[in-house]
């Protein structure tokens, strides 16, 4: 679909704004504005989106996400939830939430390191270190804070981390933050890793970072040469799980039982417990000496609300479901290379996936907002990936499959491919 092929699809979400980019409204995103010229690209994208009824995010569901969702009043096929391991709405897992609401209510009344920490809380501490393999663990209310702890309560301006180019933004924001300087290494190229190292003197201390598995392109990290180059140069090695963990590995354990290497040959791991695991928050795990440290340093600890009971006691009962039901990872893997083969046949470009996380590259924002339009209007919900999130020229649709959908789901994904493209 090309600039010159604009339509107007019913699938939108423009009233969402109540008509803000509806017109031809002056606006000025002067230096002196609120809103200053940062926003003049944000709002010009927004108002063509919606003025071809292609505005594709914020859309609201009607109700339990999962493989198929309800909204705009019909079904939809999701096709760009983390929902990996197809677990929300898993009764056992709802039981358990709906149990620890009866038991301890909805709040716990404080920050974890005042009156805000249950018994619950250390229950699923232990389940997450035992099955990341460390020694312990430690919780936040996200995965986005979990990094900012790690960076600001370990690093400091003398010290410096190494990042991968492609790594998550919430690592970039926690170096910002905790003023750490940040380099920055080409993709998954450990000769520009080392020529990073080796390029800038530093007196401090050297923290290597890179994801499990990328989460716009979906390839996985070279664990065994970062931990060659980690010894080389004496550096610390810090792995952010968030689209490994319940992916990766005969378990779901991650990067490290993908490889087949011991857990702790990795200094710091960090992850989500809002993707595979089907709640919210996310952890460190580590040697005991970190973790105990980041109890009484880190402060999304000390001064952020501590995970609500439910969701405490939805993450014991997912790593139950995971660790004696290691056949739903076994299920995504398979659905990943069903689609990915399939997008490839229809020759779309899905760059370097190979895992759960399949790209399909626009290259134009234009036209990666109006394929996702399309797609919806054939009934397949898909998120397009635009500028500043990915490079531009790089535009995309992000894909991510899960256990729970069938091949039949995946095969009317691909129809609706086939029919967009045209």
């Amino acid at each position: 679909m090309t600039h010159g092929e604009l339509r107007s699809f019913r699938a939108g979400s423009g009233d969402l704004f109540n008509g803000f980019f509806d017109g031809q409204k002056s606006r000025t995103f002067s230096k002196h504005d609120l809103v200053d010229g940062r926003a003049r690209r944000v709002f010009d994208l927004m108002s063509r989106a919606c003025e071809v009824g292609v505005y594709p995010y914020q859309l609201p569901l009607e109700a339990r996400s999962g493989p198929w969702v309800r909204a705009e009043g019909r079904d939809l096929l999701m096709l760009s939830s983390y929902d990996y391991l197809g677990l929300i709405g898993d009764s056992r897992i709802d039981d358990a939430a709906i149990d620890a609401i009866r038991k301890y209510g909805t709040g716990t009344g404080g920050v974890r390191m005042l009156t805000g920490t249950m018994d619950l809380h250390h229950e699923m501490e232990r389940r997450v270190a035992a099955f990341k393999g460390t020694q312990r663990a430690i919780t936040f209310s996200s995965g986005y804070l979990a990094n900012l702890a790690v960076i600001a309560s370990l690093f400091t301006p003398q010290d410096r981390v190494i990042l991968d180019s492609l790594s998550h933004r919430s690592l970039v924001d926690a170096c910002r933050l905790a003023g750490v300087p940040l380099q920055r290494f080409r993709h998954n190229d450990m000769a520009s890793l080392r020529q990073e190292i080796e390029s800038v003197s530093c007196s401090g201390r050297t923290l290597i970072i890179a994801d499990g598995v990328f989460s716009m392109d979906g390839d996985i990290c070279p664990l065994p040469d970062l931990i060659g180059v980690k010894k080389q140069f004496g550096c610390f090695l810090m792995i952010d799980e968030s689209h490994a963990s319940g992916v990766l590995g005969a378990h779901g354990r991650g990067t490290d039982e993908h490889f087949g290497i011991p857990a702790s040959e990795v200094d710091i791991w960090t992850g989500s417990l809002a993707k595979a695991i089907p709640s919210n928050g996310g952890f460190v795990a580590g040697c005991e000496e970190l973790i105990i440290y980041l109890q009484h340093a880190a402060a999304p600890f000390i001064f952020s609300a501590a995970l609500c009971p439910a969701a405490v006691a939805a993450v014991i009962a997912a790593i139950d479901i995971v660790e004696h039901e290691p056949e739903r990872v076994g299920r995504i893997q398979s659905n990943a290379v069903f689609l990915r083969a399939g997008l490839q046949d229809l020759s779309f470009d899905t760059a370097r996936s190979e895992t759960a996380v399949i790209p399909v590259i626009a290259q134009d924002e234009t036209c990666a907002a109006l394929l996702a339009g399309r797609l919806r209007e054939l009934g397949v919900m898909v998120t397009p990936i635009l500028f500043p999130a990915v490079p531009m020229g790089s535009a995309r649709l992000r894909l991510c499959v899960t256990a729970a959908h069938s091949t039949r789901d995946l095969e009317i994904a691909l129809d609706a491919f086939r029919q967009a493209r045209g």
